[in-house]
């Protein structure tokens, strides 16, 4: 992947996406002129679908309830597979997949690293190292209101430690997203289908305040699908899936100016699968065979806030978190072809295994704005009290982990240019077995600091660089020399972004931000066979819009990923994403229709196996009708087809192939 400088690299990603646009286009005939004035007709309101986040120097894109809408999304994993660095293993079913960032996340062998962080209304869950194991991150994207990714180590120190791929933030949805903080019941039900793998998703939420102060929430959502068909038309075996989820959520307001509030919360989703392959990245059995399994996802919070009108040193925020996994899995007896041999044992306690794992936490954190001369402060000083506790299993080692962590942000703006960010976060850890036959107590200080300065004229320049450590892992509790070995990485990132109304013409806007990074990660304990890992590359974001409604997004990330062997060998990283860049294209007709066109684009590349992984380009095509008059009106009318040419291919990290067309209807309606 290093042949090439990242400049180079970067303009032939482009290039490759512009090409398959126009082979495309000419190829397959795409209805551009179907109404001699333009596929798209004439629209009026102009607004890109997905803002660029230009005003801080934190790599962060933000995915709001708009987008998360008109994506139609299966999955969390497939919705924020449109954030440039992000990556998919796997990504079509609850169980299976990863998210890569930055090419550390989910690997081949394991759902996670602990160097993404997944963070659910402030609760820290995602996944364990589990063998052969997806992400175990499964819930429904029509839970949430809000989905962010921060990508890198910079930004995540209110987080977590070991952060260095990044951090995915959803908040789920509130009561006054629906009844706008008025007395009043709220009800919306959303129905869809999909014709590749025949499934259907209902959501139904009631949303009631019945009084100023309190506010109740309630989602049932149930999806539930067919094995899907690859571009091929062929079945892609054990890809379907059947997963009910619920939403739970009162929030009391009490004082003079409603300044206190108490949120409670419960949010579970489950899959129950019967005989599947253990091997949740493969297709088939293999050698290890099939299981029944049954995994149910909890989280449970309770948030009290208090913000004091007129006082800009309080603003509270305590929250109490319970993240809780159960794993129930039976071994189909005769599904291994080990069955029978010396490994056999081994390989049937590792499917017949059942895991439970959860995770406490107690963040309280105060946010202060105050001046100190020329600089004004806006202040984040936090404790944690975290508590991951799993129970022994053959595949996997219980154990408690008990952390304290201190940390502090603070964005100091000086003058009207300069924005000077430094960030703290100091972690203990006392970590034993449950027999308590060893225990081992570890500490870090890290740290980072960006610094932007704006010009006047739109431009602004950006800066930062980070340290983080991952402290010792329960997994990793029979070898002692990982015990007192924390993983160590530093990242340096360096940008610009522009910003501007009446580009070309008047009421058109422009935001785009470019981001270049290079991070080290060295005293690897996570991944057999390497000391360390290199890599740098380069993102783009970009948003533009015009009055007259169009709008065009795009983003590209490439980059170069090496791993450094124990023998000090450097190699292609075996957890390398491609290269990719998305355009989307646009119009808004009045305040009834959205229509849209996206282009993903992938670049081959050879991976660290010396196989070459062959690029691809998809089209996907959606529609929005908001209903303006009559007895429906604010009903919503979404039509989406994604690979809508029925491209065959297996996306870079993925084990299947990806799906072929698929047509998705949604309906939904607010009353």
């Amino acid at each position: 992947m290093g042949k090439y400088p990242i400049g180079m690299r970067l303009l032939g990603t482009v290039s490759v996406l512009g090409m398959t646009i126009g082979a495309g286009l000419q190829a397959q005939e795409l209805p551009l002129d179907t109404q001699g004035e333009g596929f798209l007709g004439t629209v009026e309101l102009g607004q890109g679908k997905r803002e660029v986040q230009t005003e801080t120097a934190t790599p962060e894109t933000v995915i709001t309830q708009e987008e998360l809408d008109d994506r139609q999304a299966g999955s969390v994993a497939e919705l924020i597979d449109s954030v440039p660095g992000v990556t998919l293993v796997n990504g079509s079913r609850p169980q299976g997949s990863g998210l890569n960032i930055r090419g550390f996340g989910a690997t081949s062998s394991y759902g996670t690293d602990q160097k993404v962080a997944i963070v659910i209304d402030g609760a820290t869950t995602g996944s364990e190292e589990l063998y052969r194991i997806g992400t175990q991150l499964f819930t429904d994207p029509e839970l949430y209101r809000q989905v962010s990714v921060i990508r890198g180590t910079i930004g995540s120190f209110e987080f977590g430690s070991g952060i260095i791929g990044g951090v995915v933030k959803m908040e789920t949805k509130d009561a006054a997203d629906f009844t706008g903080g008025e007395v009043g019941l709220r009800f919306r039900q959303t129905v869809g289908a999909s014709s590749n793998a025949e499934g259907f998703v209902t959501s139904s939420i009631l949303a009631w305040q019945p009084t100023k102060n309190l506010d109740v929430l309630l989602n049932y959502t149930l999806r539930d699908v067919d094995p899907y068909k690859d571009g091929d038309g062929q079945v892609v075996a054990n890809t379907e899936s059947r997963m009910p989820s619920y939403l739970g959520k009162v929030r009391y307001r009490f004082g003079d100016s409603m300044e206190h509030s108490i949120t409670a919360s419960y949010n579970y989703s489950e899959t129950d699968e019967k005989d599947v392959p253990y091997d949740t990245f493969g297709t088939t059995g293999g050698s290890f065979g099939n299981v029944d399994r049954k995994v149910t996802n909890e989280i449970a919070g309770l948030r009290y806030r208090w913000n004091p009108v007129g006082n800009d040193l309080i603003d509270l925020d305590v929250n109490l978190t319970r993240s809780t996994q159960h794993m129930e899995s039976d071994y189909v007896s005769g599904s291994s072809p080990l069955e029978g041999t010396p490994s056999g044992p081994i390989v049937i306690g590792l499917a017949d295994a059942d895991q439970d794992y959860e995770i406490t936490k107690l963040t309280a954190k105060n946010s202060m704005y105050f001046a100190t001369g020329m600089a004004t402060h806006d202040l984040r000083v936090g404790i944690e009290f975290i508590r991951r506790e799993r129970l022994d299993a053959p595949s996997a080692p219980g154990g408690t982990d008990d952390r304290i962590a201190l940390f502090a942000v603070d964005d100091i703006s000086i003058g009207d240019h300069w924005t000077v960010t430094p960030a703290l976060r100091y972690e203990t850890q006392d970590i034993e077995a449950h027999d308590k036959s060893v225990a081992y107590d570890n500490s870090a200080l890290m740290g980072g600091v960006s610094a932007r300065y704006a010009f006047d004229n739109g431009w602004a320049v950006f800066g930062s660089g980070a340290y983080t450590e991952n402290l010792p892992i329960i997994d990793d509790m029979g070898n002692p020399t990982f015990m007192t070995q924390p993983e160590r990485s530093h990242t340096y990132e360096l940008g610009a972004s522009y910003t501007t109304t009446g580009l070309f013409l008047d009421g058109d806007a422009l935001q785009t931000k470019v981001n270049l990074f290079k991070t080290k990660l060295w005293d690897v304990t996570s991944y057999s066979g390497f000391s360390g890992v290199e890599s740098e590359g380069v993102e783009i974001e970009a948003t533009y819009s015009m009055e007259s409604g169009f709008y065009a997004d795009f983003n590209a990330s490439v980059g170069d990923y090496t791993g450094i062997s124990t023998a000090g060998v450097s190699t292609v990283w075996s957890n390398a994403p491609a290269d990719s860049a998305r355009l989307t294209l646009g119009k808004r007709i009045g305040e009834a229709w959205d229509l849209s066109w996206e282009l993903v684009g992938s670049k081959s590349f050879t991976d660290s196996t010396g196989a070459k992984i062959n690029g691809y380009g998809i089209s996907n095509l959606r529609a929005t009708y908001r209903v303006q008059t009559g007895a429906l009106s604010g009903a919503e009318v979404r039509l989406g087809v994604e690979n809508a040419f029925d491209k065959s291919y297996t996306a870079a990290l993925a084990t299947r192939k990806s799906p072929g067309r698929n047509v998705k209807l949604t309906l939904a309606k607010t009353f």
